[in-house]
């Protein structure tokens, strides 16, 4: 087998789940492709195959095969472009005709009433009707025709069925009326997608497309695709951050909002950190770049809300399975109208009313609204899925350090031991713990450095996440960490830390060529709006709260019974992991909320892994399910309130599909409905759908 490759191809002509679904099937059938995932609302597939198999003509041909097309050559963004703005202008042509077009049907319907139908038709010759009949609903017509080639069911297979009944027994006027409904049911249910998907369009929409590079002494503005790491970008007051980078000099209040979902500017200066899409309100900025394009946190936000699309959950994979299963039905309902009651009207009313496209609308078009609205709010779900198992989660674990505590502790006691100072226990410390990311770590060294105490860049570094870390200094090797790491190369501490600590503090024990020379006690702050968002996730229905962490009993004591949550101390990632899986064989649903570094394991292994402030961390975004771009524990109800949101919006999209769907089969199929009428009726879910789903782009 060769290499594999992933490549994204754009698709001109989608406009329904359906449609996605085909160019899939087509994609999949490929030889040399392993994989086709088809993004509706970003109008693309990323395709998994051996370049050495498959060429890209080859995918053109699968695509066209399905009959839809790739864009050629290297315009494919343009091409996409100019799809998206030629299919909004059909609709909007399609929108203006049709309120001209229900006039005419209102007239036609009550020139029926009164007995004037049949003489109106005699006006027009027959052949003339079938032509226009044609010309209507000739790109509906034509899909069904390639599908029908291809042995598969559409949409409109039946009720093109129903239109050439209305031929077949002499009333071309309703197949004309019914095709038209095929036209403006297109319409509908593309305008339905395109609403759902709004939200993911502006957020492409505040992406910024050139930057001000300096050059030597000039500054020369240039696509951002042509900034490289390590250039330096000029920013000044009202435009866009181009790139994620670190500010050289200046300084400015920052709208990041696209970003993060913050409301507040953010003040920074010289060394902070900034990110691309974020506006600078006030000042200018000269900043290094770090990243630029899809790897930037934008790009990176964008690229997720993308792939959410395949992440579908449960209730979304059983409405695909009814809705395949949908069609034969409303055929075997129709055969055994024409059977019973032996009326062709009756039977074309029972084609043309069928809905199945509502079915296949009810989950992603809510899904889509909350996906997109969330990330306006900060909140990056990866996919339906992940929705649905936040609305019957039972079970919220959480992290302690940096997730629930503001992750900056301060040193409280330094508590030199073998005869060593203060100042060399502190520098001792402080020059291992230099290189590790911990928390813990950063409290340590900046102690040492408000103190002045210069460090050493030690000659190897070992680090085990969670425990400890151990570095080779001048005076020897030092391990710093918790007891049982210092202690398992033999080293004795018996009699460190005899003074007693702050309540809740975590001690960190150090050993210098396995002799204890001390502990540093650390504390934590809890962060202030932890208590009432807890309370808020109960009130919302979860079940049981815990925090897991690798402090010592005290200090996980202390703030759970602040909080009122259960506990479980001294965990190294795989006893997290341990705790996670307990509870899954229990059959519960378990959310790990975590700072997405030394919790990534346990947040993969969760249900759904939430990482808290996310933006800029490339673990936390590429391993969480669900990912909050600020530090802001109001965001963590406001998970549960949209999942449990938009799991209401699905159910009620469904219902209201189900129930009007059976409704209309039952009228056509007793001889109340028309077919005309029935034409008309089988658009109406898909805006029932869209209107109901509009709620969550309103909140």
């Amino acid at each position: 087998m060769g290499s594999q490759a992933t490549v994204e191809v754009p698709v001109e002509g989608m406009d329904c789940p359906q449609c996605a679904r085909h160019v899939c099937d087509a994609l999949e059938s490929v030889d040399g492709v392993s994989r086709a995932d088809v993004r509706l609302a970003a109008g693309k597939a990323v395709v998994e195959l051996d370049p050495g198999r498959v060429t890209m003509e080859g995918i053109r041909r699968a695509v066209a095969s399905a009959g839809y097309t790739v864009p050629a050559g290297g315009a494919e963004a343009a091409a996409l472009g100019r799809a998206r703005q030629a299919r909004a202008f059909t609709r909007l042509a399609v929108l203006l005709t049709g309120m001209v077009f229900g006039a005419v049907l209102l007239v036609v319907v009550a020139g029926e009433w009164l007995g004037m139908f049949e003489r109106a038709t005699e006006l027009v010759p027959f052949p003339v009707g079938v032509t226009l009949v044609v010309l209507i609903g000739w790109p509906p017509f034509a899909k069904v025709v390639r599908a029908t080639l291809q042995r598969r069911v559409v949409s409109h297979t039946l009720m093109t069925v129903g239109v050439v009944a209305a031929l077949v027994i002499g009333q071309w006027v309703t197949a004309a009326i019914v095709a038209f409904f095929m036209r403006v049911g297109d319409f509908v249910e593309g305008f339905t997608l395109d609403r759902g998907s709004r939200a993911v369009r502006d957020l492409e929409a505040m992406a910024p497309r050139t930057a001000r590079v300096l050059r030597g002494r000039e500054e020369v503005e240039v696509p951002v695709g042509e900034v490289r790491p390590g250039d330096r970008v000029r920013v000044r007051p009202g435009e866009k951050i181009p790139v994620d980078g670190t500010v050289l000099s200046g300084g400015a209040a920052v709208e990041q909002a696209a970003v993060t979902g913050e409301s507040m500017p953010v003040t920074v200066g010289p060394g902070a950190r900034v990110f691309a899409a974020s506006l600078v309100a006030e000042g200018a900025l000269l900043v290094r770049v770090d990243r630029v394009g899809e790897d930037a946190t934008f790009g990176r936000i964008l690229r997720m809300i993308e792939e959410a699309e395949s992440n579908r959950s449960r209730v979304q994979l059983l409405a695909d399975r009814f809705s395949a299963r949908y069609l034969p039905v409303v055929a075997g309902v129709a055969a055994l109208t024409f059977i019973i009651r032996r009326d062709p009207i009756a039977t074309t009313a029972v084609l043309v009313v069928a809905c199945s496209c509502a079915f296949a609308l009810a989950t992603p078009v809510a899904m889509l609204a909350s996906i997109g609205s969330a990330a306006r709010k900060g909140l990056l779900v990866k996919g339906g899925r992940f929705i649905e198992l936040l609305s019957r989660a039972d079970v919220l674990l959480l992290d302690k350090t940096g997730t629930v505590t503001l992750g900056r502790p301060v040193v409280a006691r330094v508590e030199p031991d073998g005869g060593v100072t203060e100042e060399e226990l502190l520098r001792l410390t402080a020059s291992v713990e230099q290189l590790s990311e911990h928390p813990l770590a950063a409290a340590v060294v900046r102690a040492a450095r408000e103190r002045g105490v210069e460090l050493e860049e030690p000659a190897d570094f070992e680090a085990a996440p969670g425990r400890g870390v151990a570095g080779t200094l001048a005076a020897g090797r030092v391990r710093v960490g918790s007891g049982s790491f210092v202690a398992e190369v033999g080293d004795a501490l018996a009699g460190a830390g005899g003074a007693a600590a702050p309540d809740g503090a975590t001690r960190v024990y150090v050993t210098l060529d396995g002799r204890p020379v001390g502990v540093i006690a650390v504390t934590d702050t809890l962060r202030p709006e932890v208590p009432a968002a807890l309370r808020e996730v109960r009130r919302l229905g979860m079940g049981h709260i815990e925090i897991l962490t690798v402090d010592h009993e005290g200090a996980a004591s202390v703030v759970a019974k602040e909080l009122g949550v259960a506990y479980r101390a001294g965990l190294l990632p795989e006893g997290k992991i341990a705790v996670v899986e307990e509870y899954q064989r229990r059959g519960r649903t378990v959310v790990m909320v975590g700072d997405g570094v030394n919790d990534a394991p346990a947040l993969a292994k969760a249900d759904v892994g939430v990482a808290m402030g996310a933006a800029g961390t490339d673990v936390a975004l590429e391993v969480s399910h669900v990912a909050l771009l600020r530090d802001d524990w109001t965001l963590v109800p406001e998970m549960f309130r949209i999942a449990h949101r938009t799991m209401r919006v699905v159910r009620m999209n469904l219902g209201f599909t189900a129930v009007y769907n059976l409704v209309g089969l039952s009228l056509a199929a007793v001889g109340i409905l028309p077919p005309i009428l029935a034409a008309a009726a089988q658009s109406l879910p898909d805006l029932g759908i869209l209107g109901n789903s509009a709620r969550l782009l309103r909140r």
